[in-house]
């Protein structure tokens, strides 16, 4: 569901409850551009578990280019986790 922000605000609890008790994911949007999206907290658990296993995706696969002899340049080590953060 998108809505304009004038009606975020003015429903703003309406909003919320669906997000958290209907499992709704709202986007809020500014002159027709998505700006935010509102979440239940269920949502942003299982996102958090994501960025989690993300995390220990590239972790592992750091460690097993390790094993295998092969490195990276440290400007690009720099730069991903520049990114990332």
């Amino acid at each position: 569901m998108s809505v304009g922000v004038g009606e975020f605000k003015n429903s703003l609890s309406r909003f919320l409850n669906r997000a958290a008790y209907g499992g709704e994911r709202v986007i809020v949007s500014s002159r027709g551009t998505p700006k935010a999206a509102v979440i239940g907290m269920d949502d942003l658990r299982k996102l958090e578990r994501l960025e989690e296993l993300e995390d220990a995706l590239s972790a592992w696969e750091g460690l097993e280019a390790h094993r295998r002899g092969e490195t990276l340049p440290w400007e690009e080590v720099k730069a991903n986790v520049l990114a990332a953060a």
